[in-house]
């Protein structure tokens, strides 16, 4: 709950990204035979904890997925219909022909099956939605207007991630929507400071100033973790419609992580991919723009000068079926001549432009 303490964690050491490779099978599933599934990039099913965030009785859930979602509104007694991204005309359809009460997309792509719905000529306030569940993504309050204005629904916050559960750690109230209220009676959450891994005081009338969220898991079996590492930027706020505390809005990463179309993307992964090919020379560039209400990737490379006459749009082609294949991020690959994209000499190599409009 919002005042317990946990001194014991006080002394102990923080943990970045975790796998099997750096704790071993055994640690992560003590006991196989007890685990009912796996599931890649989730912790676990996490029916109990989704449970809590899908608080509904008798609807029809519609949308992009996670497993664990999928099974916590099964549990509810919901009635699923797990779809994959794209083919949004296809979205629309089934909305119109399955009537759900509830989506759960990112908030972009919710703003493009708005689009796809007017479109068509449909009024998105006359769809069966009634409450639209949002996360993957960073998001405004000023996104939240815009569905809910142009959609007619609810539109809430959930904040999740693969290492501690996958969706539903926390899940705003729909009462308030005034930051997602963490399921404290699982995760044991903290604030602290990214540089110096000080835990940041509490103050039950007004939170935390803002830091890192680091979580503990409470009831956790498979792969539980011990004041795991986040790397985003927020506040522990007091509860307010529920009796656990609350976080505000991300704000950032505490390392370099992007997150586009709701996919986390590290440049060290296309680094990798780029310094496998032998026609490119290992720089690079990532641009991120906003395409409409969908964020979009541009990855700049140059050939190698032992391949500078080598057919630019085969090796674009090439490096953008691994980026796609191996993180799973659509991506526009601009091959330039060698030597083309500045060195950086002094200080750290900026890899990132991030052209996004800020909120």
């Amino acid at each position: 709950r919002g005042d317990a303490q946990l001194s014991f964690l006080a002394v102990g050491q923080h943990a970045a990204r975790l796998g099997i490779d750096d704790l071993g099978i055994e640690m992560i599933l003590p006991q196989v035979q007890a685990v009912l599934g796996l599931h890649a990039l989730v912790g676990d099913a996490g029916a109990d904890h989704l449970g809590q965030a899908v608080d509904v009785d008798g609807v029809h859930v519609e949308g992009l997925l996670d497993l664990g979602a999928h099974y916590g509104a099964e549990k509810l007694g919901c009635t699923v219909i797990p779809i994959s991204g794209g083919m949004t005309e296809r979205q629309v359809q089934i909305i119109a022909d399955f009537q759900p009460d509830i989506i759960m997309v990112t908030p972009s792509y919710m703003q493009v099956i708005i689009e796809e719905m007017e479109r068509q000529g449909l009024d998105p306030r006359a769809s069966s939605l009634k409450v639209g569940i949002f996360g993957a993504e960073p998001w405004t309050e000023a996104m939240r207007h815009d569905i809910e204005v142009r959609a007619g629904i609810d539109a809430v916050d959930i904040y999740g991630l693969s290492e501690v559960m996958g969706p539903g750690v926390a899940n705003e109230c729909i009462e308030a929507k005034d930051g997602p209220v963490i399921w404290e009676d699982h995760f044991y959450p903290e604030i602290i400071d990214p540089d110096t891994g000080e835990v940041l005081p509490y103050d039950p009338a007004k939170g935390t100033e803002e830091g890192e969220l680091v979580f503990t898991t409470l009831t956790k079996e498979a792969l539980p973790v011990i004041r795991y590492r986040t790397r985003d930027l927020t506040s522990l706020l007091p509860p307010t419609a529920r009796s656990m505390r609350r976080i505000d809005k991300i704000t950032g990463r505490s390392d370099d992580m992007l997150i586009i179309r709701g996919v986390n993307v590290f440049p060290s992964q296309i680094e990798e991919l780029i310094c496998k090919m032998p026609a490119l020379a290992p720089h690079y560039l990532l641009f991120v723009d906003k395409e409409g209400h969908l964020d979009s990737l541009t990855v700049r490379v140059e050939l190698s000068a032992e391949m500078r006459y080598a057919d630019r749009d085969t090796v674009a082609g090439e490096l953008q079926h691994h980026i796609k294949s191996y993180i799973g991020v659509s991506s526009r690959i601009e091959v330039v001549a060698p030597y083309e994209i500045e060195r950086v000499t002094v200080g750290k190599a900026k890899r990132v432009v991030d052209r996004r409009p800020k909120a």
